[in-house]
């Protein structure tokens, strides 16, 4: 079973994070009163709007910045800047997404990645096809298929008179969830129906005379597999830091001027399906299985059941989404949730969702976040969350308890009150939406945005993971954030 350690270990091996990346086919309920947040503005939740606006021009963010603050049972407005101002969400969508497929899905859903056998199986040999059958699951991990073979081999499989198939079909196939980020960047992900290590091949190098020695794999923490379809080369240049081209192979070129002695990182992989397959492959014969290379088959055969990896429960995966803010994750049960072919069909019906169940008006071009042409309003999204809580729609029990901040943005330590949160950082973009939980009294709902969109859509598209200027920015948004979270805190603890 996948964990949390697994998921965070592979996310911070070499991974860059983004600088701070049609209607629903099921009856939907009867659209429901709105929660009582309304859109005056002037309230400052206790706070003089003199010190709002001083700690805003202190912060010299440009763009916009739009707050709500309610209260977390009735709803009722307490605090408001901008609260209908239409501004990027960020990674604060998967809060959405995570809601959608929890009604979607069920709490009891679990992804399920399968070995199936076309005939019967003979001396340890498959008379037929051995199929690798995706279902969509964005948490796989190296690690779970070589136990899953560790475990076809010692129940006694050795081979099959007929092919080495998958099948990716359970998802879409999309090359990236963004057009607008670098080749090069993990978090930019590839979606498939078959999907291992957040799609991402691990690029190691180590300089040797006056080259590089290079290698790819798709290691876990006890299985170290060679990738032979993706290739890195070392080229003498300064810029740019990595070229890119699709084909069976997947080839990548990286600029000398920027490698050390040695180092790593992780690369995206635009195939997923294939590498998946490959992988299987490679750790199927280090347990004595012999398969030929895979081919893909558009249609899932028949076939029986002789291993399966599974997901964690969905409120587990969830939880580990939100607080690791894994791009893959929201679009891929997005996807599954909606049933959709496309991502802007499938981001599509969860904003007919929204509208239907909360009443509040969204604009969703994807399930997580990283595109920048998503929109969400302060006030919109505190609703949704009010109204989630007192349906006991399980959003509050798996966000991420970030903690209160003081003035200069460091963590308050020993704090009673609780800031259960999702935070969202584009370039350029700072987002956190959630509740405030004192130990005794009100609790608080509240949802603040940041946005300079303008200044984001400026930036050339090879400089979006790092741009200039953009770490400081956020840090200045992050820092404005929790100001105003301590401030509203104090006033109703």
């Amino acid at each position: 079973m996948l964990t949390r350690r697994m998921i965070l270990g592979g996310l911070l091996a070499g991974v860059a994070m983004p600088a701070l990346g049609e209607s629903v086919e099921r009856s939907l309920r009867p659209k429901l009163r709105p929660a009582s947040i309304g859109s005056a503005a002037g309230s400052t939740g206790g706070v003089s709007q003199a010190e709002v606006e001083g700690m805003i021009a202190e912060a010299k963010l440009g763009g916009e910045v739009a707050f709500v603050l309610a209260d977390g049972v009735t709803g009722q407005l307490l605090a408001s800047r901008n609260p209908d101002l239409p501004l990027p969400p960020a990674s604060v969508a998967k809060t959405v997404t995570s809601l959608f497929a929890l009604e979607m899905l069920g709490a009891g859903f679990r992804f399920k990645t399968r070995v199936l056998a076309t005939g019967p199986v003979s001396g340890g040999i498959v008379q037929g096809d051995i199929v690798l059958a995706g279902g969509g699951d964005p948490t796989l991990q190296t690690d779970q298929l070589g136990d899953l073979l560790a475990q076809l081999a010692k129940d006694g499989l050795k081979g099959a008179t007929g092919r080495f198939l998958y099948w990716d079909g359970a998802l879409p196939q999309l090359d990236a969830i963004a057009d607008d980020q670098p080749d090069h960047v993990g978090y930019n992900a590839a979606i498939s129906g078959l999907n291992l290590n957040f799609n991402r091949a691990y690029f190691e190098w180590k300089k040797s005379g006056s080259d590089w020695h290079c290698t790819v794999d798709a290691r876990g923490d006890r299985f170290l597999p060679v990738v032979e379809m993706v290739e890195v080369s070392v080229a003498k240049r300064d810029a740019p830091l990595f070229t890119y081209k699709r084909g069976k192979v997947e080839k990548w070129t990286v600029a000398s001027a920027a490698l050390g002695k040695d180092g790593s990182r992780w690369l995206p992989v635009r195939d997923p399906g294939a590498y998946v397959a490959e992988v299987f492959r490679t750790l199927a014969r280090a347990q004595g299985i012999k398969l030929d290379r895979a081919d893909r088959v558009e249609v899932l055969p028949k076939g029986t059941e002789l291993g399966r990896v599974e997901s964690e429960d969905l409120p587990d995966l969830l939880q580990d989404m939100l607080k690791f803010s894994t791009n893959l994750t929201a679009e891929c049960v997005g996807l599954a949730s909606s049933g959709q072919s496309g991502l802007k069909a499938s981001a599509k019906a969860m904003t007919d969702w929204v509208a239907q169940v909360f009443g509040v008006d969204f604009d969703m071009h994807d399930h997580s976040g990283l595109g920048g042409s998503s929109r969400v309003t302060a006030a919109g999204m505190a609703r949704m969350l009010v109204q989630a809580e007192r349906e006991k729609r399980g959003l509050k029990p798996i966000l991420k308890e970030v903690g209160m901040k003081d003035d200069k943005g460091n963590l308050v330590e020993g704090s009673k009150v609780k800031v259960l949160a999702k935070s969202g950082t584009l370039n350029f973009v700072s987002a956190l939406a959630g509740h405030i939980v004192p130990p005794v009294g009100r609790e608080l709902v509240f949802a603040i945005f940041t946005g300079d969109p303008e200044r984001r859509d400026a930036v050339p598209v090879a400089q979006r993971e790092e741009p200039e200027g953009g770490h400081a920015w956020t840090k200045r948004a992050r820092r404005l954030q929790g100001q105003l979270i301590n401030r509203w805190a104090g006033a109703y603890g």
